[in-house]
């Protein structure tokens, strides 16, 4: 084969070979025949091409964002716009792959994947990880706050702790939405707080756990992706959590009472692995930083407005949605005095602050 043919070779490669591998090319022994030459020549040629091509290219950065909730969870279509709104502002140089419904990592095991970088990108309950730090659980402290606007002052009361924590966690906050307020879902009508006496009580946090032995509920911790199995095998027989999260999962095929107690207003937060935020450019980072902004605000309106679709998607349905009675709201607040006053000696002089800062703000 003469200078020609190899020429050819490389014409056919599509790349552009440097004098020392031509010359390591003629050194090639005569004796490894035609055949062995055109596969040398082409593995060379293949070889070369594969460093010039990913000395010009740039790559792009995919990260995964890993979530506990269905796709058509109001949670899950806010993300997925923040998705959207990043990949647009970084003309697709950052990609990110949603992983809904626990389909990544379960909800207990969402925060740890994200610290660890497992995942870049995480969503997960804060009130579920209080036993790790107490200043997760601020926003479900019950009767605390009444409506949105205070719930979102109680956030900005709590965000400096948050940020810190998880700073310390290898996380970075990028935003927090709230779920609608919470309320309590029964198969009997209930009049005061013995009436919940011996109840199955699904828990999801430490705070809900502690209100179901203060009320002598039986509480059975259950996740939400588990929650309508649960209900129908008659694990559970009632619950506080949401009308969002009663209207997604359809309780009303199970449950027939709804009580608006409005007990409070927690937050769902999606956070980002640090060493995967910190790699990107300060361009990519202010457009991750913006849209997370975008989705803060737009997470807390959408709240409100699923509230006010929920309760009238679990009428449809067939449940009895209720206003407390005066017993039980009374019976409630005195649970719930117990419950922030517990907090308070357990988070020390940080939860204080948060309640100071929140309380001078109302």
């Amino acid at each position: 084969m003469d200078r020609g043919d190899r020429r050819c070779y490389f014409s056919h490669a599509n790349c552009l070979v440097k004098d020392d591998y031509r010359a390591l090319i003629e050194q090639i022994p005569l004796s490894y025949g035609a055949n062995m030459k055109r596969r040398i020549f082409c593995a060379t040629a293949t070889l070369v091409a594969s460093v010039a091509f990913a000395g010009n290219a740039v790559a792009d950065t995919k990260w995964d964002f890993a979530t506990a909730y269905p796709a058509f969870n109001f949670h899950s279509k806010n993300n997925d716009q923040f998705i959207k709104d990043v990949e647009a502002a970084t003309n697709g140089k950052l990609k990110i792959t949603p992983h809904f419904g626990a389909s990544l990592f379960k909800m207990p095991e969402i925060k740890r994947a994200v610290q660890t970088g497992n995942a870049q990108l995480g969503e997960f309950f804060l009130v579920s990880f209080q036993n790790e730090a107490q200043v997760f659980g601020a926003d479900g402290l019950p009767f605390l706050v009444s409506n949105y606007d205070e719930a979102y002052k109680l956030y900005q009361a709590q965000k400096p702790a948050l940020q810190q924590l998880l700073d310390k966690q290898n996380q970075v906050l990028l935003y927090s939405v709230a779920w609608p307020p919470q309320g309590i879902y029964t198969n009997k009508p209930i009049n005061s707080v013995a009436d919940l006496k011996g109840m199955k009580w699904r828990v999801y946090s430490p705070t809900t756990a502690r209100i179901g032995e203060l009320i002598g509920a039986q509480p059975v911790t259950i996740q939400e992706a588990e929650l309508s199995q649960a209900l129908a095998t008659g694990v559970v027989e009632g619950l506080i959590t949401s009308s969002a999260t009663g209207a997604d999962n359809k309780l009303f095929e199970h449950l027939k009472y709804y009580y608006n107690v409005q007990a409070w207003i927690p937050k769902n937060v999606v956070t980002v692995n640090k060493k995967a935020f910190n790699a990107l450019s300060k361009e990519e980072q202010e457009a991750v930083l913006k849209a997370a902004a975008a989705a803060e605000e737009r997470g807390w309106k959408a709240s409100q407005e699923v509230d006010a679709r929920s309760l009238a998607t679990l009428k449809e349905g067939g449940m009895n949605v209720e206003q407390p009675s005066d017993q039980l709201k009374a019976d409630l607040a005195k649970v719930g005095e117990t419950v922030v006053s517990e907090w308070v000696q357990k988070a020390g002089a940080d939860g204080k602050a948060i309640l100071d800062k929140f309380n001078a703000s109302k």
